[in-house]
């Protein structure tokens, strides 16, 4: 496989949200960019095994083990009842934290028909190109009739819980206001797929849907990650026409949606009056107009020290990778880089040696490796 590279020196400059004060700044980034695997179909999420090895998913339905940027045959074992339409199909995977130890691997998937489909989360293990000991931990309830706004994204806490996206189904949106349907919210459970008993919601609906749901008022968070040094969760979900955001959540919490946005409807039709409401959580970060951010990572590499502490988030719609640059839990700036390339980004990973992995949106995609010219 031919690698390519791209030798680049760019200005970054601030795109403004509505944090910002409307001034352009401008800063240097040095870095190089190689494709290191091609020949992907919709790349969504991937997972570093080792530092040589990782697993990606396609959204078309299949996961691929990379060994030395060699692309195994698709994995087979895969749930056979896996929806791809629309938005859906085969999403993120992530390892469980102690994979060295335990060998689970996480992935997230739409499930069923047109007709009827949800989210489900499962588990299983990796042996010979082959998923052994699969089982389906957790399944998003109720089932709708869109293949679109699933979340789908997967966090792990430092208590080895975990953290599910989910997604208001586009026609739904009430749904994310309501606590007994799971659907535009922020999910927690333990890594066997149980509830756990420090949930905020317990007991508190019809059928205890609510006990899994850790955060309410989400419309399709895609970006989900736990820091560890902050004790904070971060997310990052798409708006109507407008109204993106990221969010630090936290538990028993509301984010608003659709009672608070800064978006409009697609027809561009007036969503809601209200742009702040009592007891419901204003963004970090708002982007209007959208720029479709599709996941987030929290960098504490070494390769880009500039970076140690602050959020990346890839985009589809505005073709860029954003670099936050954070203070506590303050957004002090943001910056841009590769949308040079006029990619759209599905997915942003930070490799243990600090470099970063972006997947590229696309029928034939791929993986891009960015590394520090000064590195």
């Amino acid at each position: 496989m031919a690698l390519k590279t791209f030798p680049k020196i760019i200005l970054c400059l601030l795109l403004v949200s509505n944090w910002a004060n409307g001034k352009d700044k401008e800063s240097s980034l040095q870095y190089d960019v190689k494709e290191v695997v091609t020949g992907l179909n919709f790349p969504w999420s991937l997972a570093f095994i080792s530092d040589n090895q990782f697993l990606v998913t396609e959204r078309t339905g299949k996961l691929r083990h990379v060994v030395n940027f060699t692309l195994s045959k698709p994995i087979t074992g895969l749930p056979e009842d896996i929806y791809v339409n629309g938005q859906g199909g085969l999403q993120d995977v992530v390892l469980h934290p102690n994979y060295a130890q335990n060998g689970w691997i996480y992935l997230s998937y739409s499930a069923g028909t047109d007709e009827r489909n949800t989210l489900k989360v499962m588990r299983a293990k990796l042996e010979n190109n082959h998923l052994v000991d699969s089982e389906v931990i957790f399944t998003v309830e109720p089932y709708r009739s869109t293949p679109v706004h699933y979340g789908a994204r997967l966090a792990f806490m430092d208590d080895n819980s975990l953290l599910i996206s989910s997604g208001d189904g586009f026609d739904y949106r009430e749904d994310a206001q309501r606590k007994n349907n799971q659907m535009g919210k922020i999910l927690r459970v333990l890594d066997t797929g149980e509830t756990p008993t420090d949930n905020p919601y317990i007991g508190e609906t019809e059928k205890n849907l609510s006990a899994a749901v850790y955060s309410i008022g989400h419309r399709n968070p895609q970006g989900l990650v736990y820091d560890l040094n902050r004790d904070l969760v971060f997310s990052n979900e798409h708006g109507p026409a407008g109204g993106d955001e990221i969010n630090i959540i936290k538990r028993g919490d509301n984010y608003g949606w659709p009672i608070v946005t800064n978006g409009k409807d697609y027809s561009g039709a007036i969503i809601t009056p209200f742009k702040k409401y009592q007891g419901m959580r204003q963004p970090l970060v708002d982007w209007t107009p959208s720029i479709a951010p599709s996941s987030l990572a929290m960098y504490n590499g070494v390769m880009f020290p500039q970076m140690r502490g602050d959020l990346l988030v890839s985009t589809l719609k505005s073709k860029e990778i954003l670099w936050i640059q954070m203070q506590g839990n303050k957004v002090v700036d943001q910056q841009s880089f590769l949308s040079e390339l006029g990619y759209r980004f599905r997915d942003i990973k930070v490799h243990p040696d600090g470099s970063l992995y972006v997947l590229v949106d696309n029928e034939q995609g791929k993986i891009l490796r960015v590394t520090s010219k000064s590195g």
